[in-house]
């Protein structure tokens, strides 16, 4: 079964839908996202640790709250659970590398696999219980947030486009306003994150608002519908791609003795990020 979201050329619009089974090649004209839940319960104990490198189960226990750092760990065996899947490779054995800044040209640009194998382009983000992941023939940034509170929202806006600040201060205090700052903040990220730099780029410098038309020349933005708690986007290189596929990996690929080959049906999905 494939889902498939077609995109109007130049607003495009990512609708949720489940798919029963993935093949998991790659196409010049799709994008596509996974979601990842944490694990809770018996979930979290039998997560796949172990397929994680020295580096990636240090930064799991680095977190201060169990539940990040679990989050954390979810998404990473995904990632090597998912694009060992892509690229035909054991998730263990999965190597990582960051690509050439495009300030400075030191290895700390986009995350890549290692040797990179053409034309596959990934990128990964997590926030407030959910984790997205995004794999495409062409560089891409994603971006997933929880909202913040009114105070956050008012502190983080000033690091923002003037254009971006002015749109966000005449929103409509509470709800409205955290909404359009989830959207953009998630726009502005996804975007930095596709070009390489991250916020080493100063977040002020390129418009990401609501006039689409005034976005970075090159770059299409792509908004993940988001439940009242979290906002998400993509940002993908060049024009619109034709379908944008969105899947929830069910939390069973994700445990020991099971993989996201295994042909298990995705469950029901959760609230958050349902489209």
């Amino acid at each position: 079964m494939t889902a498939t979201t077609l995109l109007p050329a130049a607003r495009p619009v990512v609708h949720h839908q489940d798919l029963d089974r993935a093949d998991f090649t790659l196409s010049a004209d799709r994008v596509d996202l996974w979601l990842i839940r944490r694990p809770t319960g018996a979930d979290a104990e039998a997560l796949a640790i172990e397929e994680l490198d020295e580096s990636e189960r240090k930064r799991t226990d680095s977190f201060i709250r169990r539940t990040d750092g679990m989050l954390y760990a979810a998404a990473h065996v995904a990632v090597r659970r998912l694009l060992g899947r892509y690229t035909a490779t054991r998730p263990e054995d999965v190597r990582f590398m960051r690509e050439p800044c495009p300030g400075c040209g030191e290895p700390h640009g986009r995350p890549a696999l290692s040797p990179p194998p053409p034309p596959l382009h990934y990128s990964l983000s997590h926030s407030g219980g959910i984790a997205m992941i995004g794999v495409g023939t062409v560089p891409l940034g994603v971006d997933v947030e929880k909202l913040p509170g009114a105070e956050t929202v008012d502190i983080c806006s000033k690091a923002l486009h003037p254009q971006e600040q002015l749109e966000i201060a005449e929103a409509e205090e509470g709800e409205e306003r955290r909404q359009l700052f989830g959207q953009t903040w998630t726009r502005k990220e996804a975007f930095l994150k596709g070009i390489g730099t991250g916020l080493s780029r100063s977040p002020a410098e390129d418009y990401l608002g609501t006039d689409h038309d005034r976005h970075p020349d090159g770059w299409t933005m792509v908004g993940v519908p988001a439940d009242g708690q979290h906002a998400a986007a993509v940002a993908v290189a060049g024009p619109a791609p034709a379908r944008v596929d969105v899947r929830w990996v069910p939390d069973a690929w994700l445990s020991v003795g099971h993989t996201v080959c295994s042909g298990t049906a995705p469950g029901p999905r959760p609230a958050a990020l349902a489209g």
